[in-house]
């Protein structure tokens, strides 16, 4: 997340982070800011099509964020360490198609990925183009559980 527009390849893929949900971590969550039965116990969640304690979707949502910003400034801040000049990224207009396509139950460790899908050239800001990418996440049976298609602007190489 240092490369300007023109350096990036559609189908790059880039590691994010893995992330091992507790049950106490799910239930503290839950409790703030989702606290629906089948988040808050495992008693609760044992009546529910659940069957067992499983994480929020918004869950997943907050940690890829967390994996997504932690991998950019390290690279960020590799680059600086290498001496190269960073691409500047952002703002974001936005994502579309969330899903959260399996439950996320207490002990799965999710591995999130973000995979380039497309590139559009900015008509309004020309010193900057859109990226598009796959924000994925797959359980520790290589099982995807939860996905978006995000779009961010990309700053282009100095001219």
């Amino acid at each position: 997340m240092t490369q300007f527009f023109e350096q990036i390849s559609i189908g790059e893929k880039l590691e994010l982070g893995r992330h091992t949900f507790s049950s106490e971590e799910i239930i503290r969550f839950a409790e703030k800011y989702d606290p629906q039965p089948f988040h808050l116990s495992e008693e609760e969640a044992a009546r529910t099509h659940f069957g067992r304690l499983c994480a929020s979707g918004w869950h997943t949502s907050a940690v890829f964020m967390k994996l997504f910003v932690a991998k950019s400034d390290a690279l960020h801040r590799q680059a600086i360490e290498e001496g190269r000049t960073p691409a500047r990224y952002g703002p974001s207009p936005g994502f579309e198609d969330l899903k959260w396509i399996k439950p996320v139950y207490a002990g799965d460790t999710l591995h999130y990925t973000r995979v380039v899908t497309g590139k559009t050239e900015s008509r309004s800001r020309p010193q900057w183009g859109l990226l598009h990418s796959d924000m994925l996440a797959h359980n520790q049976d290589e099982k995807l559980v939860f996905s978006f298609k995000a779009t961010v602007f990309v700053e282009r190489l100095p001219r």
